[in-house]
């Protein structure tokens, strides 16, 4: 079973956490025809202090990570889990995915953004969090899960180009994702924060 609790265990620390999404986001936007369609992007202006990596599938299953002052904040949403708020009979998040969530990020999940349009819910299903001052990621620990899924948070699935940061898991995902090729070299120079001065016209050159 893969849950929130082996992600936190394979994620980088926050700096490279960063990195590694801002370069997500340049690979999205570099290899794709249209901003729409990116799945992820990267904002370093999404609130006061606030910088947020972004992921949607189009599917409605999303995450969101927010990098502040006062720590990071991963929220990740599963629309097919049996975790979802949905899913469940009274409609609230799975218990202890965000009870343990500290003081000073807990606002963070209040935004409307992480709600939907009407329904006062949290829209997650996994999250972790990284506080100023500590030496790990964290999540809720009295999480019981559904022992009927190998995914039962969505984790396995949502954070997946976050646990597996090689450069060939990133190429696969991209090429399924656009179905053309993408230079391994390319994706290598952009992981390791050296991108190309002109990505575009050398990724979009590579089209089936």
């Amino acid at each position: 079973m893969s849950t929130v609790h082996e992600v936190a265990a394979r994620l980088p620390e926050p700096a490279q956490l960063r990195a590694h999404l801002r370069a997500l986001a340049f690979l999205d936007s570099a290899i794709g025809d249209d901003p729409r369609f990116c799945q992820y992007t990267f904002d370093a202006a999404w609130g006061p202090g606030t910088e947020a990596a972004q992921m949607e599938n189009g599917s409605g299953d999303d995450f969101s990570v927010l990098f502040t002052p006062a720590g990071m904040l991963i929220r990740g949403f599963d629309h097919e889990s049996a975790m979802s708020p949905y899913g469940t009979d009274d409609e609230q998040v799975w218990p202890g995915v965000i009870d343990e969530v500290p003081t000073a990020l807990r606002p963070l999940l209040d935004d409307p953004a992480f709600h939907d349009e009407g329904i006062d819910v949290h829209r997650v299903t996994a999250c972790l969090w990284w506080e100023t001052g500590d030496t790990g990621w964290r999540t809720g620990s009295t999480i019981t899960f559904p022992a009927d899924s190998e995914d039962p948070d969505g984790s396995g699935f949502l954070f997946h180009l976050l646990t597996d940061r090689s450069a060939e898991t990133v190429q696969a995902h991209f090429e399924d994702y656009y179905e053309r090729p993408v230079p391994l070299a390319t994706i290598r120079r952009a992981l390791a924060g050296h991108p190309e001065a002109r990505p575009v016209s050398l990724l979009r050159s590579n089209r089936k």
